[in-house]
This record gives structure tokens, C-alpha cells and sequence, in this order.
């Protein structure tokens, strides 16, 4: 067991998988919340942790907590978040961190006036192929990055009542699915200097599908497509004028890649070997950032100002498919 001990707010089914991938690990995973005794004992039951509490309130004061997974939709995210941080506990907040950048600033102010971590459970960053992929391009061996591109498509439902359809919930693709590959062309371009987004809009007013054409700094230009009612390839490539990285189906999972050459001679083959999901690497990520004091996230791979950048990246595309949230103001800036 490490130094720090995990609590789980809520218990749906992205919370199972990171109980599943902490207990795999060896984490210390001592106590769930939920809105109801009878959810958190079955949850506790399953992954046989010791205290279930029968409200996010009870979780946090757990004086035996010390980090807390908030695994609630997105548009619950600040609320909870600021909930864990205001009693004192570090927060992982799954992704998108929260709904826009002025929420995911108002997180980072609390976290620092407290000296607490407020880290964005962004798993995909912290795989191990990831880490290789970043080894290779601090090493130069695409040379110049000119192109980044990803897709993150899946087939899930067109019922309005779904999550993803539910503006209530901060439905639609680009929250939920597009994080994924925006995030990742952060990770590898940086920031853009300009974004042109277009989208197809359901009957709810949700985002079904959303491509971006972005620039960044030195003239690189990177794609993204999101859709949640059509499952592509979920592939993803970064194309350098020496060599380039193409990862294979699921990119953002625990998968292969290969470094290729321009006469596609393969440098490079990379499989990954992960047990469980992989959602343990930003566990052990952010309980390496507390033991190492730095709370501010600076040696992380995502750190929390790239979080809430990335955050006003997603607040200029919605501004530019029109989409907002209820009772969100409409200028994403």
C-alpha cells in the first residue's frame, strides 16, 4: 500500500473501472460515496472497501481519505471537485476536467490556496506507450513535427434521454470523446494558434460529431474528428519529416504502435503490457505528484494549467458549433 489512501465518489460504471485498475495495482482504496447507502454498499462490497458512505458530504469528511476520484458526469465535476478540495482532500477529476475553462480555473484557485492537487484523470497521457511516444519525440526521432491527426468514434446511442444527447449532462461528442484526441494534440503540438471547428448538431442541440483543423506554433497543423453515433477507425498518427509514429486501434487505450520510415520501414514496433484497463499509471501519477509536493501538476504530463487551457480550447469549438450548457453563459470567449 502507498502513503495515500483513495476514496471513490459516485458509482457508475467509469468508477468501477478505475476501483478495478486500483485494487489490480496494489492502490489503497479505503471508502466510496454515492447518493444512496444501498448503491455505495454494493460498490464497496465488489471491491471490498471498508467504508461506504451514503452521501458525497459523508465521503469527504472521511478523516481516513486523502485523494479523491470524482467520477461524476462532467457538468457535476466543479461542484464535487470543489466539495473534496474545500474539505480538504486532492481530487483526479475525470475528464473533461469540467464543463468550461472558468470552472476549471475556479478548481485550480481553490487547489492552490489549499496546497492541494486538482488533477485531470486524462488516463490515455499516462500509459506506458504514451510515455515511449514522448521519449522518442524529445528525442528527435521524427524530426520535424508537421501533422498530428485522431479520431475517437464510437457507436453508442441516439436516444435523446442518453447521456451523451443531454445538454443537462453536458452531452454530446466533443466533452466526452473529442477530449480524448484534443488532449493529445496538446500533448504532442501544444496550444493552437487558431482553431476551425465544424459539427452536426442532434435534435437535443448535443454535438453527435465534431472535426477541428487546428495550427500550432512552427506552422503545424493537426485533425481531430469525435462522433458518438458512428465508430471509426480510432487510430491516431504524428507525421514528422524524418520518420512517423502511427498507433493502431485503440490509440487511446493500452495498444501498439510503430515508428516508420518515409520508405515505411519500420524502425520501431511498440506493445503494450498493462494489466486491467490502465487506469492505475494517473493513480500512481498523482500519488507521485503529492509525495513530491508538487501539487501545481509542473512534472506531470498533464499538468493543471495545460488542463485548464486545453478547457478554453473546448470552450472556443463550442463557441463555434454553437453549442453551451443550461445556465452557462454563451460568450466561450
Amino acid at each position: 500500500m502507498t502513503g495515500l489512501r483513495w476514496g471513490i465518489l459516485a458509482t457508475g460504471g467509469i468508477a468501477s473501472a478505475f476501483a478495478s485498475d486500483l485494487r489490480t495495482s496494489g492502490r489503497d482504496l479505503v471508502a466510496v460515496g454515492s447518493r444512496s447507502q444501498s448503491s455505495a454498499d454494493e460498490f464497496a462490497a465488489k471491491f471490498d472497501i471498508p467504508h461506504a458512505h451514503p452521501s458525497y458530504e459523508a465521503l469527504v469528511a472521511d478523516p481516513d481519505v486523502d485523494i479523491i476520484y470524482v467520477a461524476t458526469p462532467h457538468p457535476m465535476h466543479h461542484a464535487h471537485a470543489k466539495l473534496a478540495l474545500e474539505n480538504g482532500k486532492h481530487v483526479l477529476v475525470e475528464k473533461a476536467f469540467t464543463v468550461n475553462r472558468a470552472e476549471a480555473e475556479d478548481l485550480q484557485r481553490i487547489a492552490a490556496e489549499r496546497g492541494l492537487l486538482a488533477m485531470e484523470a486524462m488516463w490515455t497521457r499516462y500509459l506506458p506507450h504514451m510515455v515511449r511516444i514522448r521519449e522518442l519525440l524529445a528525442e528527435g526521432a521524427l524530426g520535424e513535427i508537421r501533422a498530428v491527426t485522431a479520431d475517437h468514434t464510437q457507436l453508442i446511442s441516439s436516444d435523446p434521454a442518453h447521456r451523451l444527447n443531454d445538454l443537462k449532462l453536458g452531452g454530446g461528442a466533443l466533452l466526452d470523446l473529442g477530449i480524448y484526441p484534443i488532449s493529445f494534440i496538446w500533448d504532442v503540438l501544444g496550444a493552437p494558434t487558431s482553431i476551425q471547428a465544424t459539427a452536426r448538431l442532434v435534435e437535443t442541440g448535443a454535438d453527435s460529431e465534431v472535426a477541428t483543423i487546428m495550427t500550432h506554433e512552427g506552422g503545424a497543423v493537426s485533425t481531430s474528428l469525435s462522433s458518438s453515433r458512428a465508430a471509426g477507425p480510432n487510430a491516431a498518427s504524428i507525421i514528422g519529416t524524418e520518420a512517423r509514429i502511427d498507433i493502431d486501434r485503440v490509440w487511446y487505450m493500452p495498444t501498439t504502435f510503430r515508428v516508420v520510415a518515409p520508405d515505411g520501414t519500420v524502425r520501431e514496433t511498440y506493445t503494450s503490457e498493462v494489466e486491467g484497463r490502465g487506469m492505475q499509471f494517473q493513480a500512481l501519477a498523482a500519488e507521485g505528484a503529492v509525495a513530491a509536493g508538487d501539487v501545481a501538476g509542473g512534472l506531470l504530463p498533464l499538468p493543471v494549467a495545460e488542463s485548464v487551457a486545453i478547457m478554453g480550447t473546448l470552450d472556443q469549438i463550442r463557441a463555434q458549433i454553437g453549442v453551451s450548457y443550461p445556465g452557462e453563459e454563451r460568450d466561450h470567449g
